[in-house]
């Protein structure tokens, strides 16, 4: 298995325009930094304080987008290196998580959040890996 660092996840700000009445938030577009095949596009929503962690693909390149709320990330590499990001309304960005890293997120909204991906692929059980919250040493940030 290749050996891919936590620091191969993109961070690529997005494009937010004030529009009466209600904002266009972009998300991806085929000719960004990132985007690399189509393959289905998903929302997960995650509750206030719920952790969802850990899984990896083997194969999968996620594009993550929170548009709604505030979630914590957490990556882990196979060396244990460890990076976090906070995404959402306040920090509008898109997330490019290559194969191969270990992630899990939180809820940091007073109400749900949502994540969407922007996967490559058609999402297959067989390439994903998942481990209980225990698994790794991550202190998950407490609701403000």
């Amino acid at each position: 298995m290749r050996n891919v660092s936590v620091n191969s996840v993109l961070i690529t700000p997005l494009k937010k325009i004030e529009v009466i009445g209600g904002d266009i938030m972009h998300g991806l577009k085929k000719t960004d930094n990132g985007f690399k095949d189509f393959g289905e596009i998903y929302f997960s929503i995650i509750k206030r304080d719920s952790i969802k962690a850990w899984k990896r693909h083997l194969q999968m390149t996620l594009n993550l987008v929170v548009p709604v709320g505030y979630v914590q990330f957490a990556f882990i590499d196979n060396n244990g290196n460890i990076r976090e990001e906070l995404v959402g309304q306040d920090r509008y960005v898109r997330l490019t998580i290559p194969p191969l890293i270990w992630f899990g997120f939180k809820g940091l909204y007073k109400y749900d959040s949502i994540v969407m991906n922007v996967a490559d692929m058609v999402h297959n059980d067989s390439e994903v890996e998942r481990r209980e919250l225990k698994s790794f040493n991550f202190l998950w940030r407490k609701l403000r």
